[in-house]
């Protein structure tokens, strides 16, 4: 072994506090881009394989019923490669196991399941062998929910008519990989399922022989999907067109991809965070190491090494620092890549999803901390290199000591002589001062950031199941029907209030811009379905004109007055200007409202329902749940309190993971900052500390001095974090925030505080680490040593 290789040894013996607190900094920031990176390309590269292997299409398009023929004509539109037609219907379930009702969907199956596209993936049993008998297959999610097994039968109402299904085997598909019911967002497994059954058992029992409902399409490499689109839309318009849509805005996909573009940010902005505060930490630890040893310089460089050599030996402190710290996290950032791996199998349905950890990542992880790491220590490395020799044998030149910015003002006659000494020394080195209140800022702004989207979430389940949904059950119907039919629902037992209401998909135009959405038409704002702005004040709803989300009216920049060009995609499918009445700045996206009358005169129908909202007596809900199961005209009935309950276990769980992570990485920040700046304190300031305790001092007062350094960066550090953190969290809301949901911006004053509390904890406990240093110190061969 080397002089030089024994020499590193002894310093990152003497420096192993620091370089294992700069480690853990720094081992979060790869165990965060580790994490996200690989989590992106195992998410990425299942979804890219399933998708192929299982030919999912990659356009769709529903219509009210058309004959086969015009499947034909548009297989002959340019650029298509494949069409497949099938009939894809909603029904209502009754599951023994739960006294509210399910609902389901029942898709079509092609004569030969293994050809088409949109493959099944069987998990167990077979596939349906028609022959009159209503065998299918259920979703695998659904299935576990209640206990199906291949023989078990569904009872369900398959057009009017009471049916039982007669499960044959469970399977998934590459559609519903996100398996939510229509207007959700997020997964009900014992509530929705679906169903695959045969196409001739399909056409018998919905009347649907030489007709389909809904168009699978397969492109050309390099056709254009806009042009393929516009002209599904001509030939499918007559026939009830919902308007045909790419792969992107297919539902299941479009969570997907909002996934994908989170994972994508988070392994771009908190290793950031992490590496830069790393990076910090190198600069001063190696400035201060390579301060205490000119003299070594200056002999190394007198007995015959070179620049390029003792600028080496210093880097390879730092490189060493660095492999390990990426060794950790990058076993670290595999561990939580495991972790969110059985999170994500919770909300997607692949079959097969496992983590994967690829030497690309880990190599790019290096690459990466090695870069901040240089960019950290290069100004140090280069002062080391090019240190004269004859310079390096004299000590370095003492502090400059002027009146401070105190003293001048007179306001140090009103502290004592300790807290003097603290702010001179703080003041003197305004760039390190300042490097380390934003490094424990940093800390204090992650913990904000995390504790953030806890304070959203309980406000939005407040705000739009409490507020907003005042209703109890959520009754959608079969088909379309007038206000007379309503009377059988309202006669119900166990029904207080009700409120009918309309939903109608449409095609909304501003210029050049064009969305797919739909109108809820509502019969008052202040009934059991609100209209309340963020804030939580009512929303007027016009006798006329449309109301927008503010999302949807920046997209098509339209105010107040403006008109926008709705094409409705169900019924007449007429085509009608809106005036803008009114803008609704809420958490849905892209929404729009109108006077339930209103959109009836504008879709040329009178007095038609889409559904009914039911304020329910708790005491006789189950009897209602019983009939409503019962009734033809009811596709499905969603009830709120199990939405809820959903809801806050689904999310609830994510959130509890993520809190855990953001705590940790603060703690670690914490500590590693004020840790390091405790020990170059005491380093500087060991001969100072060493002769007041000569001259008189006791040891607490001489702690005190050193401790109240580290009070004072970390109380200047929290509310700095506190702004850095309201400001990364009102990012994260609008980068978080899609055309699917709005993320409330809301933050409590418990967030800050519970912020503030984790860094002073992590800050006293680093402090109580060198408090322990500063016990041993050796007062005489202090006091000998030459600075």
């Amino acid at each position: 072994m080397s002089t030089m290789h024994r020499k590193l040894l002894r310093d990152l013996a003497y420096m192993r506090g620091q370089a294992v607190a700069i480690g853990m900094v720094m081992a979060c920031g790869v165990a965060t881009f580790v994490m996200s990176l690989s989590m992106l390309e195992s998410l990425t590269g299942t979804l890219d394989t399933y998708y192929e292997r299982n030919r999912f299409a990659d356009v769709f398009a529903s219509v009210k019923r058309a004959p086969m023929r015009l499947a034909d004509r548009v297989g002959e539109i340019p650029g298509v490669a494949y069409v497949q037609a099938r009939v894809v219907e909603r029904v209502t379930l009754d599951m023994p196991s739960m006294p509210d009702p399910a609902s389901g969907q029942i898709v079509s199956l092609p004569q030969r399941p293994r050809d088409g596209l949109n493959l099944l993936h069987l998990r167990s049993g077979r596939f349906p062998e028609g022959r009159g008998s209503l065998e299918v297959l259920v979703s695998q999610r659904f299935a576990e929910a209640h206990d199906l097994r291949p023989g078990d039968g569904v009872e369900a109402i398959l057009n009017g008519r009471l049916e039982t299904l007669r499960v044959v085997g469970v399977a998934l598909s590459p559609e519903f990989i996100y398996l939510i019911a229509p207007g959700s967002i997020l997964p009900e497994n014992e509530r929705f399922g679906v169903f695959w059954m045969g196409r001739e058992e399909m056409d018998a029992a919905f009347d649907m022989e030489g007709a389909f409902n809904d168009l699978l399409l397969r492109l050309m490499p390099g056709a254009n999907v806009d042009e393929v689109i516009d002209r599904v839309d001509d030939l499918t318009d007559r026939y009830g067109g919902l308007g045909a849509h790419a792969r992107e805005d297919q539902i299941s996909h479009k969570f997907l991809a909002n996934e994908i573009q989170e994972l994508e940010n988070t392994s771009l902005i908190v290793p950031v965070i992490f590496l830069g505060v790393a990076a910090f930490l190198l600069n001063i630890v190696l400035s201060r190491m390579i301060a205490t040893q000119r003299e070594q310089i200056a002999t190394l460089k007198a007995v015959g090494y070179t620049r390029l050599e003792i600028g080496r030996h210093y880097f390879a402190f730092v490189l060493l620092v660095t492999v390990l710290a990426v060794a950790v996290g990058t076993a670290g950032g595999a561990w939580m890549g495991a972790g969110l791996t059985r999170l994500y199998t919770e909300f997607f349905d692949f079959p097969t999803f496992e983590y994967t950890l690829r030497a690309r990542v880990v190599v790019l992880g290096l690459v990466v901390a090695l870069a901040s790491a240089i960019a950290g220590v290069s100004h140090a490395l280069w002062a080391a290199m090019r240190l004269p020799p004859a310079e390096a044998m004299r000590p370095q030149a003492p502090v400059s000591y002027r009146p401070t910015v105190l003293e001048r003002v007179g306001l140090h006659r009103m502290m004592p002589a300790a807290m003097r000494m603290v702010f001179r020394h703080l003041e003197r080195r305004p760039i390190k001062t300042c490097m380390s209140i934003l490094g424990i800022a940093m800390a204090t702004a992650i913990m904000v950031v995390g504790r953030y989207s806890e304070d959203a979430v309980n406000y939005l389940i407040d705000f739009q199941f409490n507020r907003v949904q005042r209703y109890d059950v959520d009754v959608v119907l079969t088909d379309e029907t007038d206000d007379v039919a309503m009377s059988t629902i309202r006669s119900t037992i166990g029904v207080i209030a009700s409120e009918p209401y309309r939903a109608v998909a449409v095609r909304i135009r501003s210029g050049h811009r064009d969305r797919r959405t739909s109108i809820l038409g509502l019969t008052r704002p202040d009934g059991l379905h609100r209209l309340l702005d963020m804030s939580g004040v009512p929303v007027a709803l016009p006798e006329r004109g449309i109301v927008l989300s503010t999302t949807m009216a920046e997209l098509f920049d339209v105010g107040v007055g403006d008109t926008v060009l709705v094409e409705a995609m169900e019924g007449r499918r007429p085509t009608f200007e809106a005036e803008v009445s009114g803008l609704i700045e809420d958490f849905s996206g892209l929404a729009a409202y109108m006077n339930m009358r209103e959109l009836n005169r504008r879709m040329r129908d009178q007095d038609t329902v889409g559904g009914v909202f039911l304020l329910a007596d708790a005491a006789h809900q189950e009897a209602l749940y019983l009939e409503l199961r019962e009734m033809p005209q009811v596709a499905a009935v969603n009830v709120k309190s199990s939405t809820l309950e959903t809801f806050r276990e689904t999310v609830g769980r994510n959130i509890a993971l993520m809190r855990t992570f953001l705590i940790g990485f603060s703690v670690v920040i914490a500590f590693g900052v004020v840790y390091n700046s405790a020990r170059i304190s005491l380093a500087e300031r060991s001969r100072d500390l060493a002769t007041l305790r000569v001259i008189g001092f006791t040891r607490s007062e001489v702690a005190a001095i050193q401790l109240g350094e580290l009070a004072t960066i970390t109380g200047a550090a929290i509310p700095v974090g506190c702004v850095i953190g309201y400001g990364l969290a009102w990012a994260t809301s609008n980068a978080s925030s899609s055309e699917l949901i709005r993320i409330p911006f809301i933050i409590h004053t418990s967030t800050f505080a519970l912020a503030a509390a984790v860094v002073a904890v992590a800050s006293v406990g680093s402090g109580l680490v060198v408090l322990r240093r500063l016990a041993k110190l050796d007062l005489i061969s202090v006091l000998k040593a030459r600075e």
